[in-house]
């Protein structure tokens, strides 16, 4: 699904309202720089996935689910299993978003969860191995924005999280004659990691985490940060146009390192 080159535009009187309120530290949905919108998380909503979660961030609305298919490994990863994440831009989720191939926005999006979730090892991939070179599990982690007001990243990051999390792995056994088959059970998916990304934006010299799509057009740089259980940044992300000086990406980081552990603790806590 591809979206237009048009952004949202903003009215002269919302965005001066905005930059008023920004100086004061305070925000249009009435949050503090800092605050989240509120964050809601379902699980189990795709009755035929063999994992899924429904994250509602604000507005925002995202679906993952989780497909677990046995295939060939990667060439050069004969002892791992395989991960493959997809990101489907809804058209009734904004009106700039159009049928089509993926474009550059999806593919971003996509690759950003892919690699929260790869770099974290959230996902122990040497078991789901079932023949050594031959035939391994291959996890399909998918990704449809249902409705899109800002901070895409964050919402899918936290439902393909959850989705995993709650995933179930088919058993397959090996015959003595080499034959695959599968069995009628199901195990938890060999979780081991959990990472979080924190997504902040900039306005003039203001940065703002959970950004709206409003803030999204008025914000000069974008950056996500994700962390693993142990607060250790396993990926990053810049865009936009405009800069983060080295002082701001530091306290960038102490925010994303904080925000994190805060999400993890009231979503993740029995799993890291």
């Amino acid at each position: 699904m591809s979206v237009t080159s048009q952004v949202e535009p903003l009215t002269k009187i919302k965005s001066k309202r905005m930059m008023k309120l920004l100086a004061s530290g305070k925000r249009l949905d009435g949050r503090g720089l800092l605050d989240y919108r509120e964050i809601k998380i379902e699980n189990g909503v795709v009755e035929k996935a063999e994992g899924s979660a429904l994250v509602s961030m604000g507005n925002t609305k995202v679906l993952v689910g989780v497909k677990i298919e046995t295939g060939q490994p990667y060439p050069d990863l004969p002892n791992q299993g395989a991960l493959t994440v997809n990101a489907e831009f809804v058209p009734l989720a904004y009106k700039y978003f159009e049928p089509g191939p993926p474009d550059e926005n999806s593919i971003e999006l996509a690759r950003l969860v892919d690699r929260g979730i790869r770099e974290s090892k959230t996902i122990d991939m040497e078991k789901l191995v079932i023949i050594p070179g031959k035939e391994v599990y291959v996890v399909f982690v998918d990704v449809y924005i249902l409705d899109h007001d800002g901070n895409l990243v964050d919402a899918a990051g936290l439902a393909a999280v959850s989705a995993i999390l709650n995933a179930k792995l088919p058993v397959y056994r090996v015959k003595e004659n080499g034959e695959v088959i599968k069995m009628d059970e199901y195990v938890p998916l060999p979780v081991q990691n959990c990472p979080i990304p924190v997504t902040m934006v900039k306005i003039d010299d203001k940065i703002l985490v959970d950004p709206t799509l409003d803030e999204e057009n008025m914000a000069s740089a974008k950056l996500t940060i994700t962390l693993t259980k142990n607060g250790e940044i396993c990926a990053m992300q810049k865009s936009g146009l405009g800069a983060f000086t080295l002082d701001e990406i530091v306290e960038a980081q102490k925010i994303a390192r904080k925000k994190s552990s805060e999400i993890r603790e009231k979503f993740f806590r029995e799993w890291c």
